[in-house]
């Protein structure tokens, strides 16, 4: 079990370098930024897109992997996200993770293209097709419903970052098992309590197992990333969940995700008001005697 850290661009950059460093240094596996012009858990904050960030952070860590999480096409063309992927893939020396996925729908609002849920998913769908398009190809052209291409061209390729696609539904769940190299998810979004969070997410697990199946693909070949942290709506009460609201609870997180046959674990640095309030002391204390001892099916090593 891989455990990674989600860092907010809510920060100026002199404040948030010494987290990604940080992050490194305690031996997280990954770390990971959101993608948004507005971010709804925190809508009257400063905020900073990810590819930039990225793109700092590249220079200031020499190990850990760093992602979107995730990028959308709600503001972004898949061929600008292709070109800022193989920049920020050069930038990281193949450290990137390209997670994508259809996004909340705040930034659609902010820019005057906002769409019905099925309509954004299939936007999605196409615009995923479309990256993988560029990433197979050079002289590439395409004519869909939301996307045109027309010999678009993709040197020097994107060849070492995995394409990790956002899935919570059914149909959702199916298409990341079919154009995916890896999954995210974050469970059932608005479960109140962490039983039927849960429960929720063992159903989805088996869904992606099934079309993984259905694919021909070696599951064994797919990471399957869990984001557990309880949304901004649900708070620190009524069934809200931090993992790293103290060592314990994260530990059992760790465990019943594993056993479930997610391979990484995605959580948050701690903020000291919601959402994700909670204490970098809980947070260096999980690094040094936690983060040690996992084994690779995340159970204590």
């Amino acid at each position: 079990m891989r455990i990674g850290l989600t860092i907010l661009t809510d920060l100026p950059w002199a404040e948030a370098a010494p987290r990604w460093r940080a992050a490194e240094e305690m031996g997280f596996a990954h770390a990971w930024t959101y993608d948004h012009l507005v971010w709804g858990g925190l809508p009257d904050s400063p905020w900073r897109t990810a590819t930039p960030v990225l793109g700092a952070a590249a220079a200031v860590t020499s190990r850990i992997g760093l992602g979107t999480l995730v990028a959308a096409p709600n503001f972004r063309h898949p061929y600008l996200l292709f070109r800022d992927a193989q920049a920020l893939e050069d930038l990281t020396d193949g450290r990137l993770l390209l997670g994508v996925g259809t996004g909340g729908d705040r930034d659609s609002t902010v820019i005057g293209g906002d769409l019905a849920l099925r309509e954004r998913v299939d936007r999605f769908q196409e615009f995923v097709q479309v990256l993988r398009l560029l990433r197979e190809g050079d002289h590439v052209s395409h004519s869909g419903t939301h996307y045109t291409l027309d010999d678009a061209r993709t040197l020097p390729g994107l060849t070492r970052t995995p394409l990790v696609v956002a899935a919570n539904g059914p149909r959702s769940l199916r298409f990341a098992a079919h154009a995916g190299d890896a999954w995210v998810t974050t469970g059932p979004y608005s479960a109140p309590t962490l039983e039927e969070w849960l429960t929720g997410l063992a159903d989805s697990a088996r869904t992606f197992e099934e079309a993984l199946a259905e694919a021909g693909r070696d599951p064994d070949a797919v990471d399957r990333y869990v984001l557990p942290d309880a949304p901004p709506h649900l708070g620190s009460s009524g069934g809200g969940r931090f993992a790293l609201e103290s060592r314990g609870f994260f530990e059992e997180l760790v465990g019943r995700v594993a056993a479930l046959g997610f391979t990484d674990l995605v959580t948050h640095w701690p903020r000291d008001d919601t959402p994700y309030a909670g204490s970098t002391g809980v947070l260096e204390e999980v690094a040094a005697e936690v983060l040690p001892g996992l084994a690779p099916d995340g159970s204590p090593g």
